[in-house]
C-alpha cells in the first residue's frame, strides 16, 4: 500500500492483478494490490475579495467539477448570507469546468436576480468559455474580460430606469 499526498482523506481502491486470467478472477487465491488514490486530484482553490460591500469577487482556481464544485457553492452561499447582491467569477485559472460548475453558476444566478443581484463570469479559459456558450449559460451569464468591466456593468444595471432623450 502507498500513500499519494495531497491534503486530502485517501480512498481505497484495490486492482485486480492483470496477470490473472478472467477465469480465475473469483479464485481465492487471486492477487489483489492496494493503493490509495486521493478523492480530487486537482483540488480547488477559492478566494474572496470586496471591491464594494455589496460585491463579491471570487477567484477560482482548478478544475469545477463534480469533486470540487461543493466548495464554490458554500464560498457562494456564505457571500449571500452575507448581504452580497453582486458576485465576479474570476474562471481565469480554470482549466476545466462540467455541469456541477454550470449549476453553481447558475444557482447563484437564480439566488440573487430577485434581490434585484447580478452574477458575471470574468476571463474564462477557452475550454470554460466554449462551454458556457454551448449551454447557452452566456446568454444568461455575462462575461467580461476584467473585473473592471464586470463591475462597469454591475453599475449600468444598478442605474434607475428613467426618461429616455
Amino acid at each position: 500500500m502507498r500513500n499519494v499526498p495531497c491534503g486530502l482523506p485517501p480512498v481505497l481502491v484495490r486492482r485486480r492483478d492483470a496477470s490473472k486470467s478472467p477465469a480465475r478472477v473469483d479464485a481465492p487465491d487471486r492477487q489483489l494490490s492496494e493503493v490509495r488514490v486521493s478523492i480530487a486530484q486537482n483540488p480547488l482553490s477559492v478566494e474572496v475579495s470586496l471591491p464594494r460591500e455589496d460585491v463579491a469577487l471570487v477567484t477560482v482556481e482548478g478544475h469545477l467539477d463534480l469533486d470540487t464544485a461543493t466548495d464554490l457553492q458554500a464560498h457562494l452561499a456564505n457571500q449571500l448570507h452575507h448581504g452580497r447582491r453582486h458576485f465576479l467569477l474570476d474562471l481565469s485559472a480554470v482549466p476545466f469546468m462540467d455541469s456541477s460548475g454550470m449549476n453553481i453558476i447558475l444557482r447563484v444566478y437564480q439566488e440573487v436576480r430577485g434581490l434585484p443581484g447580478s452574477v458575471h463570469v470574468i476571463a474564462p479559459t477557452p475550454a470554460v468559455r466554449r462551454v458556457l456558450e454551448l449551454t447557452g449559460v452566456s446568454i444568461t451569464v455575462p462575461i467580461s474580460e476584467t473585473a473592471e468591466d464586470a463591475l462597469a456593468l454591475v453599475d449600468r444595471q444598478q442605474l434607475p430606469e428613467g426618461p429616455r432623450d
